[in-house]
């Protein structure tokens, strides 16, 4: 009989800090620091935030195993120190950059003052990419065996991996080195667009859809796949395209004709990328990480064109993931076996009594309808906007029926309204949630099912003009299937809500306002409600509305 095994792994040194525990092959938690520290990607990516640990996601994950630090078998850190060039080695220039790495190799000891109790000696370094990998490649329902495709912005000397799982073990057939790298060109389009990098990149993504690639010859000859699992991506001049948009400077057809042009090169080396490793790898599945793999639109034209059967993204796929990832790698390496990623709902919950009690701390008037998922339909086939807070917190960047925004699809006006609510640029889509089993009628052109919102689909003509608030300009929608045996409440919100209105698709977007996190708890869901023009807030089985809040009673 195997030992039982109990791993943390640990993400810090760049950006998007979490935590995730295994206990015995399973994933018994996973989440990002910022939904507690309530700070955006939880910090920086710079030299001097990256002694910065996931201390209360680490905490959290132990405890809610009923594990302490000495209890730990083995702690994965998602950077090997060992593998650092200098930066004028990497061609990445950033003077700081050494003190990145010294936070690296105190990795152990910084750890071991953050959870009193731990073995320092009982720290694994994994490397980046690997990590990234593992948390693909390991978690895909493809039992161990696929492809995998790794692109972010950098690692310790590389900004990608391709290669193949088979039986759990890992094969790198390439990883393109510094300072090549489509995140990085994807950030510094991202940051000449004026949006902050490292963070907005999706809104490049949305801003796309609005213009045309006319800038494509000029970029495919500073990037391109090099034929040998490679690609090249250095000596662009954004200046040449076009000057640099200031943030608060609006945008317009020069920067959505921009945007085009980056996303349609990048998809283009994705392409080239993930053809190579299908004739390299020999397999017919392949999986997808690193912060490119957020990258939804371009994630599709890979399922619709490459030669790949499948193709499975992590729903944590930026540097969160590798939490996730670098415990899976240690798994794999100790003999643990593993169970396939079952849902990204790994982060906090709380019991009716306990959301209750927060109910009743702030002396909110609120009720405990018969049933909250029809109660909530009625409220949004009203026209209502309602925040949602049930069950698991999501690991990852997408909202999944955990901590949503929902309102009325065929209310076209309820695009402007939710952007308004979250304090967001008018460009930006939401998406809509459907049953699995009625997707296929409204939507194509992408894989089926897609539980979490990392691929784009068609959406049929006839539906269009039904359902225009989650329709882009481009005529796509960033679908969640949702399937009732895994999602029973938000499943019988959906029904009800059909039978009121005769739409099976509801508007789903994150549970947030501009520039804070998603909510997490009880309490970040009152601030939000109280903060934001929602109409209903509900939480666990309780309904807490507008009208009452404003009453005074």
């Amino acid at each position: 009989m195997a030992t039982s095994m109990r791993i943390l792994g640990i993400n810090a040194l760049y950006h998007d800090p979490a935590a995730a525990l295994l206990v015995d092959g399973r994933i018994s938690a996973a989440a990002e620091e910022e939904r507690f520290s309530r700070r955006k990607h939880g910090k920086r990516p710079v030299p001097f935030a990256a002694w910065e640990l996931p201390e209360l996601a680490a905490a959290w994950c132990l405890d809610s195993a009923g594990l302490r630090p000495e209890d730990l078998d083995a702690i994965t850190y998602s950077f090997d120190p060992s593998l650092h060039l200098a930066p004028a080695e990497l061609g990445v220039f950033d003077p700081w950059d050494e003190l990145r790495h010294r936070y690296a190799v105190t990795a152990p000891d910084f750890l071991a003052t953050a959870l009193p109790g731990l073995d320092p000696s009982k720290v694994r370094f994994v490397p980046h990419h690997v990590a990234h990998a593992a948390s693909a490649g390991l978690a895909a329902p493809f039992g161990g065996d696929c492809a995998v495709l790794v692109l972010d912005g950098r690692g310790e000397q590389h900004s990608h991996l391709a290669g193949v799982y088979s039986g759990g073990n890992l094969q790198t057939l390439y990883s393109q080195q510094l300072p090549h790298s489509l995140g990085l060109l994807y950030e510094d389009g991202t940051q000449h667009l004026g949006f902050l990098r490292s963070s907005d990149e999706y809104k490049v993504m949305a801003l796309a859809s609005y213009g045309k690639p006319r800038h494509l010859d000029y970029l495919r000859q500073h990037v391109h796949a090099t034929g040998d699992g490679g690609f090249r991506t250095v000596g662009v001049e954004w200046d040449v395209l076009t000057k640099k948009r200031e943030p608060a400077q609006p945008w317009g057809p020069e920067h959505a004709d921009l945007a085009a042009s980056l996303q349609a090169v990048l998809e283009e080396v994705l392409h080239d990328l993930a053809t190579w490793l299908y004739e390299q790898s020999g397999s017919r599945n392949l999986a997808l990480a690193g912060g490119v793999a957020l990258n939804c639109v371009a994630n599709t034209k890979l399922w619709r064109d490459s030669p790949f059967e499948q193709v499975w993204v992590q729903p944590a796929a930026g540097d969160a993931g590798t939490a996730l990832g670098g415990a899976l790698s240690a798994a794999q390496d100790l003999g643990d076996p593993m169970a396939p990623f079952t849902g990204a709902d790994l982060g906090r919950g709380w019991s009716d009594d306990e959301i209750e009690q927060v109910l009743r701390t702030a002396r909110l008037p609120f009720d405990r309808p018969a049933d909250i998922a029809q109660d909530v339909a009625t409220a949004l086939a009203d026209d209502s906007i309602v925040a949602w807070v049930q069950g698991r917190s999501e690991y990852g960047p997408r909202a999944l029926g955990h901590r949503s925004l929902m309102a009325h699809p065929g209310r076209e006006a309820n695009l402007q309204r939710l952007n308004d609510v979250k304090g967001r640029e008018q460009f930006r889509p939401v998406a809509p949630m459907v049953l699995a089993s009625r997707a296929s009628e409204l939507f194509s052109g992408g894989p089926m099912p897609s539980p979490y919102m990392l691929f784009v689909h068609d959406v049929a003509p006839e539906w269009q003009q039904r359902i225009p608030a989650v329709v882009h300009v481009d005529g796509t929608a960033r679908i969640q299937t949702v399937d009732p045996a895994d999602e029973p409440l938000v499943a019988r919100m959906l029904q009800s809500f059909e039978q009121q209105t005769g739409l099976p698709v509801v508007v789903n977007t994150s549970l947030n306002t501009a520039g804070r996190p998603m909510v997490d708890s009880p309490m970040d869901a009152l601030e939000c409600f109280g903060s934001t023009p929602v109409d209903l807030l509900a939480i666990g089985p309780f309904a807490v509305r507008r009208p009452a809040l404003g009453s005074g009673r």
